[in-house]
């Protein structure tokens, strides 16, 4: 473990911020399952690091895919002694390079095989940060998908069958995102759009840094959408779109909703225009690096 992992940076308010997990449960998993291992300060404050920070991250995962806090807690502590014994053991048992894994798991996906696509999902999980994952595996997975389908190379039956897969494991990952104490977020697809991962993406990035999101989706009518934020009082709302011609006659709805929140504009069909058009901030990085720039508001 190196030292950026190993030096403490964080009192528990602020890992339970950032995780969407509660200061009372993050000190029963620590004091029941010793998952996390703080250090005291000089003043008797207990101190987590980056890696008591992954270990929660890795067992929010497995309690996504159904096991008990108890086998959670087994199954991270496992992984890091595994991992411990691997950098013992020396050069022979580093973990599999990241492009090595990533391409596994298209050929699992390609080849139609659910269970060793979750299994490379679960060591990618392991190995990595839940934003390397996301940033350098999944998203460029599924721009490389989109472009195989357009170009034929890709059947449609397999590009169903890898969304679907890689959707019910962001919906695992997304599981808990509207519980929480920090600024409130809504995300929307509007009417027409039916691609929403990179949008999922985005949320669970954004509640890891301790947002709280409210998601509507795919397919949401802006009278809905408008109808949730004067409910909600968000601190942000982000509708995003993969085509063009989608936004633009939604202009005069976006404007009004644009005046009752701080509204963003995402995905390819969102252009400078239109974002100017609306009064609403373009977002042109990647969804993970948008969210993990997000500003808390105030």
């Amino acid at each position: 473990m190196d030292a950026s992992e190993s030096s403490p940076l964080l009192r528990i308010g602020e890992l339970s911020r950032r995780l969407g997990v509660s200061d009372h449960v993050l000190r029963a998993w620590e004091n029941r399952y010793g998952l996390l291992q703080p250090v005291r300060s000089a003043g008797g404050f207990r101190l987590y690091s980056e890696a008591d920070a992954r270990r929660v991250r890795r067992m929010q995962a497995h309690l996504a895919r159904g096991l008990s806090a108890a086998e959670a807690a087994r199954a991270v502590l496992g992984q890091d002694s595994r991992a411990d014994h691997s950098r013992a053991a020396g050069p022979d048992r580093v973990p599999a390079p990241e492009s090595e894994l990533s391409g596994v798991l298209r050929q699992a996906l390609d080849a139609f095989d659910e269970p060793a696509a979750q299994a490379v999902l679960d060591r990618l999980l392991s190995d990595l940060s839940l934003t390397t994952v996301l940033r350098d595996v999944v998203l460029p997975y599924l721009a490389e998908l989109g472009e195989r389908w357009e170009r034929g190379t890709a059947s449609v039956a397999q590009e169903h069958f890898a969304t679907n897969v890689i959707r019910g494991r962001l919906a695992g990952l997304a599981r808990g995102w509207g519980n929480g104490h920090g600024p409130r977020a809504v995300l929307a697809c509007p009417p027409g759009e039916l691609h929403d991962l990179a949008l999922m993406v985005f949320g669970i990035v954004l509640h890891s840094s301790g947002w709280t999101i409210d998601y509507l989706g795919t397919n949401t009518p802006v009278e809905e959408l408008t109808r949730t934020v004067d409910a909600r009082h968000p601190d942000l709302v982000v509708v995003a779109a993969t085509v063009l011609e989608t936004l633009g006659p939604l202009a005069a709805q976006l404007t009004a909703l644009a005046q009752r929140a701080p509204l963003a504009l995402a995905g390819a069909g969102a252009t400078p225009e239109i974002a100017s058009t609306v009064g609403a901030r373009l977002m042109m990085r990647d969804p993970v690096t948008e969210a993990e720039q997000a500003s808390w508001p105030g």
